[in-house]
């Protein structure tokens, strides 16, 4: 999530045409004080029941807990990009990501 918030003006443009939500299956109550804690400027969102986690098939081994897995949506609605998982410790998973957000955004005019 650090490298998220330090990296997100150049790889989800600022939030300009982007909308970063981190889901966890941490409590909500966690999360929003970890976001205010460690100033994030993306939306964070608890799924504490797993029902998003089971959707995206994001399920680890154990109850409860979740791989990290990161999808794109798209304009259209539809997932443009998926990493199952995501390879966070890997900074050309970040150039690849940014390539991707870059590559969905409009046209500016």
């Amino acid at each position: 999530m650090h490298a998220y918030r330090d990296q997100y003006a150049q790889v989800f443009n600022g939030g300009r045409d982007v909308i970063l939500i981190a889901i966890s299956a941490d409590p909500i109550a966690e999360l929003a004080s970890w976001a205010r804690d460690d100033q994030f400027p993306f939306l964070m969102a608890s799924d504490e029941g797993v029902a998003v986690a089971t959707l995206y098939g994001a399920l680890a081994g154990r109850p409860g807990m979740t791989n990290r897995n990161l999808f794109v949506v798209g304009p259209d609605g539809k997932i443009a990009y998926r990493a199952t998982p995501f390879r966070e410790v890997d900074p050309t998973a970040y150039t690849e990501l940014g390539e991707v957000i870059d590559r969905l955004a409009p046209e500016e005019e």
